[in-house]
């Protein structure tokens, strides 16, 4: 065996630090505010390194697109409707500041439940010991009856289940993302995995009109992000799989059509980071021609403060 002695570190040749490239500087350091400044001197307080850097970048790309009348595109995974965001959603909708809406299939049931019932979310693990798992009869009769009602009108998913709930005059339809999509002709697409809802279980289920709804779906949403290029943003919100999946696939037919999809920024918020959200959403979209940023977090904490540094800024 080779035998070794110490190194020698008297022979290491050091350099003066002045000289040193350093990633951390006093004027990035965050501000101790005062307390009767309002919300804006709480975001001039943050840290610009790290996380809440990126945080402000993504707040100024949104800013920016629609000073510039850029679309934002917000997906969405059910999670974002059970932590009791729509209001926000909404009223980021009102402002002209979210031009378009895409969600799961989870997340369009929630917003269906809660504007007829005014809640949401069962105990999945208590019902599937009972076999009545995702059985509640009124949610699949309902989105059905919307979606066959809306296949005869050529709507797609979205825009069928948010006009049934207007049409329903549903007693909570202020809380549902779809139906003020719906009133504003906003673009709301509802893509969907069949096998994956609760709904897919109903007897009313028809594959043809369900399967005919998201598809027309995916063409609208594949519109929208060809129309990202040149300043527009994309954030996925708490899509670990399906909405990343659409996005990347709806990248690859706007470019291949011919649309200019460069200088965009796309943004993935999530609790932990996965890695389709990471590749489909933050990096391969962006790579050498855009900008792309992770933020990890609870929705609840984080959207709301996202909507009101975007409101606070666009003052």
């Amino acid at each position: 065996m080779k035998k070794y002695s110490p190194i020698n570190l008297q022979k290491v040749t050091p350099y003066p630090i002045r000289k040193r490239k350093n990633k951390v500087d006093v004027k990035a350091f965050a501000q101790v505010p005062r307390k009767e400044d309002g919300f804006g001197a709480f975001l001039d307080s943050l840290p610009r390194i790290l996380a809440a850097g990126d945080f402000l970048k993504v707040v100024e790309a949104i800013v920016e697109a629609r000073r510039r009348g850029r679309p934002v595109l917000l997906a969405m995974g059910g999670h974002v409707i059970k932590c009791g965001l729509a209001p926000l959603l909404i009223d980021l909708m009102e402002r002209g500041i979210l031009t378009a809406i895409a969600m799961n299939g989870s997340a369009s049931i929630h917003d269906y439940e809660i504007s007829f019932q005014g809640s949401s979310s069962e105990d999945v693990a208590e019902e599937l010991k009972t076999g009545r798992f995702g059985m509640a009869d009124e949610t699949g009769r309902g989105i059905h009856a919307a979606l066959s009602k809306g296949a005869k009108e050529g709507w797609g998913y979205g825009e069928s289940l948010g006009r049934y709930i207007l049409s329903r005059e549903t007693p909570f339809r202020e809380y549902s993302v779809l139906a003020a999509a719906a009133e504003k002709e906003i673009p709301a697409t509802v893509h969907v995995s069949i096998g994956a809802d609760i709904i897919h279980m109903h007897p009313a289920m028809d594959g043809a009109v369900t399967g005919e709804a998201t598809f027309r779906d995916f063409k609208i949403f594949c519109s929208v992000v060809a129309d990202l290029g040149q300043g527009g943003v994309f954030l996925n919100v708490g899509s670990a799989v399906l909405m990343p999946e659409v996005f990347l696939k709806a990248v690859s037919i706007a470019r291949n059509l011919g649309h200019n999809l460069t200088d965009f920024v796309t943004v993935n918020f999530d609790m932990i980071q996965h890695y389709r959200p990471r590749e489909n959403v933050v990096r391969r979209p962006t790579l050498g021609c855009g900008q792309g940023y992770a933020i990890t977090g609870h929705h609840e904490i984080m959207i709301p403060l996202l909507a009101r540094a975007i409101v606070e800024r666009l003052k």
